[in-house]
């Protein structure tokens, strides 16, 4: 039987338009550097962290456009000491990259890992359509550790 799969070569992976943006938004949000991370994002683009509804986002609608996504970095990222992005594996599908891991925050002397699956679109541009983060508030609340 012939294999017929197609796995991308380590260059054509690296040169990934949606991995390199989902790095740069990583690095970006790591690094507190807002407006770097707002620039990623197309003019329509939007983030859901996490999908649903929230407490960052009651409706679950999603932040939409540049405003938007500013409030909820004000909201989220701009409030912790850290973040850290572990991901454990990636997959490469169209315009899109799927990290698997987990984020780990560190805030008012506890950390919380918050384990999930992290999905990045880009356009023809390689800025971010979406960014959607699958994972549970209650699940992630169970790995508090006060430091």
């Amino acid at each position: 039987m012939t294999d017929t799969t197609t796995t991308p070569t380590d260059t054509a992976r690296s040169e990934h338009p949606a991995l390199i943006a989902s790095k740069a938004s990583q690095s970006a949000a790591s690094g507190k550097r807002k407006e770097e991370w707002l620039n990623l994002f197309a003019e329509d683009g939007w983030v859901e962290d996490p999908v649903g509804p929230s407490g960052f986002d009651p409706e679950g609608k999603g932040h939409h456009g540049r405003e938007a996504i500013s409030k909820f970095y004000d909201m989220t990222i701009a409030n912790t000491d850290s973040l850290e992005f572990i991901i454990d594996d990636q997959l490469l599908c169209g315009n899109e990259v799927v990290n698997i891991g987990r984020i780990r925050t560190v805030m008012a002397g506890a950390q919380i890992d918050a384990e999930g699956v992290f999905v990045y679109r880009v356009d023809e541009e390689g800025k971010l359509q979406s960014l959607r983060a699958f994972w549970e508030v209650e699940r992630a609340m169970k790995t508090l550790v006060k430091l």
